[in-house]
């Protein structure tokens, strides 16, 4: 959804349900399942709040079976005009974190939904916290059935290491 920002009443938009929004993602198999935001104009800066409810297919990171994981991401983000021309280099403050910018006098709201929904995604999806993950002997699942696979022998390459840890604490 792109937005003019010539064009954002004095009072403010208001954007709610994901159908507002269309398909905002990349991916077909993520779906917008809720969005509630405002959109008001401050001079030149956008203010964009509230916030979203996606559920996005992952994969887990220990049993790499697949899973659904509903997100909702809080939405509180500034824009600016791009600058003009060749930008300086200058070092980024704290509040610079949360602005973005804007070209062309317009605002792509698909885009930030995107960008907020992947920042919300966890970095180690798990299909769920007691997940036991895949015998690393033959492969297994082993939330689906229990292994009796004898442990490996470690790899006598990393022999000298093994205690490194104790010696550096003395």
């Amino acid at each position: 959804m792109i937005i003019r920002v010539s064009e954002i009443p004095d009072e403010g938009l208001r954007i709610e349900g994901p159908a507002s929004l269309g398909q905002p993602f990349a991916d077909p198999s993520w779906v917008l399942s809720e969005a509630d935001l405002t959109v008001e104009k401050d001079g030149d800066a956008v203010f964009v709040r509230g916030s979203l409810g996606a559920r996005v297919p992952q994969v887990c990171g220990r049993c790499a079976e697949p899973f659904e994981i509903t997100v909702r991401p809080e939405v509180e983000t500034r824009f600016l005009p791009a600058p003009s021309g060749r930008a300086e280099e200058r070092e980024l403050g704290s509040d610079d974190l949360e602005t973005d910018v804007y070209a062309n006098d317009e605002l792509d709201l698909g885009a930030l939904v995107e960008t907020e929904t992947n920042l919300a995604l966890p970095m180690k999806p798990l299909c769920r916290e007691d997940c036991r993950g895949l015998c690393p002997v033959c492969g297994g699942n082993r939330n689906v059935a229990a292994c009796d696979c004898p442990e490996r022998p470690s790899d006598p390459r990393w022999a000298p290491l093994k205690g490194l840890a104790d010696r550096l604490s003395r």
